[in-house]
């Protein structure tokens, strides 16, 4: 269990320190490629180090602050990803006009945040830095050998998981504000990346639920977009302009974030229906018998 913990999280701080030494994308893409290898990571310690809890606390932490130390710029060109995505889906002229204003906006201050953001070589250093300590941390961890053992740290780090995201699904049933589905998002995406992680003890079921499972995670990523550009738009209120220009852009972010809500909640009663106590045990039984062989 340990040897192959080390090497999952090994690979994908390698990978993120690859991303940012080398970028080969640019830099605003290594840095997306190397924060959803955190992602990954945070993700993989909260279902096998559930009694790790010192080791946990510490490593999610500190991948948690490094990915935020990168966000600025990740983020403004996020903004300009979501309006692109609305133009895709405009109904009308007057709102295909509206997007393409707004889109060329967000991409002036896209740019300009990246022009003034000059100590972001220095961040992308200290990120390197902080995946190999990442990687001499997990090094000194200690996990369970006994396959038993083994079996039941992944049934409780499992139905945790799962726990989690049904208590957010119920949130969403009872409240429309933005947090609630952001919460639904995270846990479905550690969802996700857990049917990743053990999709080898049972490949034909796991592969099928972790496609719907990526569906889900999409749809959710694209209302948090949305939830992040009307927020900004709130906040940002003279930036992109008023009038009726301004109310077809809202009309467009309302209309499709409510059609994906829609759809994420059907999806998810589907994705996160079973309980958390019976996939456990379907989790430790298949670990089991997957070591017995």
């Amino acid at each position: 269990m340990g040897e192959a913990v080390r090497g999952a999280a090994t690979e994908q701080l390698a990978d993120a320190i690859s991303a940012l030494e080398q970028q080969p994308q640019g830099l605003h893409e290594a840095i997306h490629e190397a924060r959803k290898k955190f992602k990954r990571v945070r993700a993989l310690y909260r279902l096998v180090a559930c009694d790790l809890k010192e080791f946990r606390t510490t490593e999610n932490t500190r991948l948690r602050d490094v990915a935020r130390t990168l966000s600025v710029v990740r983020d403004a060109t996020a903004l300009v990803e979501t309006v692109a995505y609305l133009q895709d889906r405009a109904v009308n002229d007057e709102e295909r006009s509206a997007l393409a204003h707004a889109r060329d906006v967000l991409a002036e201050r896209r740019d300009a945040l990246a022009r003034a953001e000059t100590d972001l070589p220095g961040k992308v250093a200290a990120a390197i830095a902080t995946c190999h300590e990442a990687i001499a941390a997990i090094e000194t961890a200690n996990f369970p050998k006994r396959p038993r053992k083994t079996a039941r740290l992944l049934a409780t780090g499992w139905a945790k998981g799962l726990a989690r995201g049904r208590a957010a699904l119920e949130d969403c049933h009872h409240s429309v504000h933005e947090e609630v589905f952001h919460e639904l998002r995270k846990a479905s995406q550690s969802y996700w990346m857990n049917l990743s992680l053990l999709r080898g003890i049972w490949p034909s079921a796991m592969n099928a639920k972790r496609a719907q499972a990526k569906m889900l995670v999409e749809t959710l990523g694209h209302e948090h977009d949305l939830a992040l550009l009307a927020g900004f738009l709130d906040r940002e209120t003279g930036l992109i302009g008023g009038g009726e220009e301004f109310s077809h852009l809202l009309g467009a972010i309302i209309r499709e974030q409510q059609e994906l809500r829609r759809s994420a909640l059907a999806l998810a009663e589907h994705v996160l229906g079973d309980t958390p106590e019976r996939e456990g045990m379907i989790i430790e039984a298949l670990w089991i018998a997957a070591a017995a062989e």
